[in-house]
């Protein structure tokens, strides 16, 4: 080492940046790194992780994209003020993170990807894995990456990593921009010594940005408010991740404006607060959709406005409503002709309060919200004793709901429980976890292991149907080693209920989503009690309703990770409960038969009432 420079290899370089890297309440960005090695990473990034012990702690993982999954649950629970990174090897422990990558993207939440890639220097090529391009000798299979990257970059030489860091943090610490980020890093080159300017290992702390509206935007939007008859609030994840939480309760009290939710607003107000009416779309409640269609003006507030939420743009029925969207992004502002207030959420809502001064609306019933919450009382009740029927989603939910607490967060990400959880589940406030941006299946058991680590003092209810604990269970081997405790309610309903539902509304036969209705030579019998005990988990079959609420409860005793098993009907959806929407799904136009004819007259009909642009 020389006087200003410090000579390390450029894996070694990168962990002691990373590690350096701070937040305003003094604690690492970058909280640590699961890592599957191989030969693309082992000897370089491998030995600086080894070197660098726990000043950046090394997780491993069993899966490249559940470890990642893992990694942004982190994220996400941590309110995008903490991530962590991923590295894997190169070819298919890089591309099984992809579809991580594509989830971080589509939530706009950080996490740091960094796979191995091929020879800089390419004298070994073509070297195991490697992906070649007739055409293209740039090309690697890290190039998948590409579009699911807010920030992508290939590492060729040390010295790139000198401004591809800060760009990385950059990223992913801006509310605007935040989203996954992939370094590939060629395997020579992380091995490769460089002499390093000793000021670049300098503690660094990143600030979280609050963006202040403009001025005319907030005057806009608030004379728009000031002359709505029924406005209603679409609160959205953005509130969450700027901590927005009272200034919307503040807002919607003061100026009488109802608040509907998104999967990924669900919880920034308790389902307790006086002016929540519960989920909106597709998955809505009655109270919550009876606003949405007879709103004047819709304010979204950190919503990118998916179709799930919008009902594919047909809930929003009222002739000449008008369309607002409270962003950090101004790409989702402007969204449908929306008038875009682009701010951050809290000082949006702060700016909009003092504009509106004592405005209060009052084009909303009360007692709808108190008759749909009665409504799903009875939805989720327990069924009576000695009946022999298998129970309802609806009641297991409602069996977790009544063992619950206020520390209680439910977490899923795909399946049935999703769209049933979003319209049941009444959390307290921040309890709820939902990955419904991507819906990806096999996110829940390593999304609930993240949670966990993230927000220790939570207790964490991981629902997840049999489908998907089919896809990816393997990271319960991972929390049984790390100690890390959480619930997994594993509903087994033998087949893939919620698309099988799906399949008969748009008037297609049951086909190959029930095992009974797959071509298979026999129907599969899978103990999924001793599966999961044989990773060390904890895990029982509940018999009943009665029993699944009291190993709830047991639950939160063990340091590990506990299973609980319980059969299911697959056919009832969660909408008996009141509420529901259509969902553009396109229904075939040609060789239909009688039940396809009228599921396709149906959704032509839907159809006319898309209100696309205000």
């Amino acid at each position: 080492m020389s006087g200003e420079t410090i000579r390390l290899t450029a894996a070694q370089a990168m962990v002691r940046w990373l590690s350096v890297q701070m937040t305003e309440d003094g604690e690492r960005f970058i909280e640590g790194v699961w890592a599957i090695f191989g030969h693309g990473n082992v000897a370089g990034i491998g030995e600086a992780l080894h070197g660098i012990g726990d000043a950046l702690p090394t997780w491993r993982g069993q899966n490249e994209q559940t470890m990642a999954h893992a990694a942004i649950a982190y994220a996400k629970a941590k309110k995008r003020r903490h991530a962590m990174a991923v590295t894997s090897s190169i070819g298919p422990g890089a591309t099984n993170m992809v579809t991580a990558a594509a989830l971080a993207h589509v939530n706009r939440l950080p996490v740091l990807l960094v796979p191995g890639d091929v020879f800089a220097n390419r004298r070994p090529d073509p070297v195991l894995q490697q992906v070649e391009d007739f055409d293209d000798g740039t090309v690697s299979a890290n190039d998948c990456f590409r579009p699911v990257s807010r920030y992508f970059d290939r590492i060729q030489r040390p010295e790139q990593l000198l401004t591809a860091l800060p760009r990385a943090l950059r990223v992913m610490t801006d509310p605007a921009n935040c989203g996954p980020v992939t370094l590939a890093f060629c395997q020579d080159v992380q091995a490769e010594a460089h002499d390093w300017p000793e000021a670049f290992f300098a503690p660094r702390v990143w600030h979280i940005r609050r963006p202040e509206p403009d001025g005319r935007e907030v005057a806009d939007v608030a004379e728009l408010i000031r002359n709505a008859k029924r406005p209603v609030l679409v609160t959205g994840g953005g509130v969450l991740y700027s901590g927005a939480e009272a200034a919307l309760a503040d807002f919607a009290t003061r100026h009488g404006v109802p608040v509907v939710e998104t999967q990924a607003g669900k919880s920034a107000l308790p389902q307790a607060h006086s002016m929540n009416f519960g989920a909106a779309g597709v998955d809505g409640s009655a109270a919550a959709n009876e606003l949405c269609e007879a709103a004047d003006v819709v304010i979204g507030v950190g919503t990118r406005f998916q179709d799930f939420t919008t009902g594919s743009w047909a809930l929003f029925k009222a002739a000449g409503r008008r369309l607002v969207s409270i962003n950090v992004q101004a790409y989702d502002a402007d969204k449908h002709g929306a008038l875009g207030l682009v701010a951050d959420a809290r000082v949006a809502l702060e700016r909009l309060t003092q504009a509106l001064g004592d405005h209060k609306a009052s084009g909303f019933d009360p007692k709808a919200r108190s008759a749909w919450l009665a409504a799903v009382d009875r939805h989720c009740a327990a069924p009576e004793i000695g009946g022999n029927a298998l129970p309802t989603d609806a009641q297991v939910i409602g069996a977790v709901q009544r063992a619950s607490t206020e520390r209680t967060i439910a977490m899923c990400a795909a399946g049935t429980m999703p769209g049933a959880l979003k319209l049941l589940w009444q959390p307290a406030q921040g309890g709820y976890h939902m990955e419904y941006g991507f819906s990806c299946m096999g996110y829940e058991i390593a999304g609930a292991m993240g949670t966990k680590l993230a927000l220790p003092e939570r207790e964490i209810v991981c629902f997840v149907g049999d489908g998907s604990y089919m896809m990816a269970n393997s990271e319960l081997a991972t929390a049984v080693m790390r100690r890390i405790p959480f619930t997994v309610v594993l509903t087994d309903n033998r087949g893939y209920g919620c698309i099988n539902r799906l399949q008969i509304e748009c008037g297609g036969a049951e086909f190959n989503n029930m095992y009974k209705d797959s071509n298979v030579e026999a129907q599969p019998e899978i103990d999924f009690v001793a599966h999961a005990a044989s990773m060390g988990a904890h895990a029982v079959k509940a018999a009943d309703i009665a029993s699944l609420e009291a190993e709830i409860v047991a639950a939160r005793d063990r340091d590990i990770p506990t299973v609980v098993v319980i059969e299911t009907d697959p056919a009832p959806g969660p909408g008996e409960a009141g509420g529901g929407h259509w969902w553009d799904v396109a229904v075939p136009e040609t060789n239909r038969t009688a039940k396809l004819e009228a599921a396709h007259q149906r959704y032509l009909r839907n159809l006319g009432q898309q209100n696309l642009v205000n």
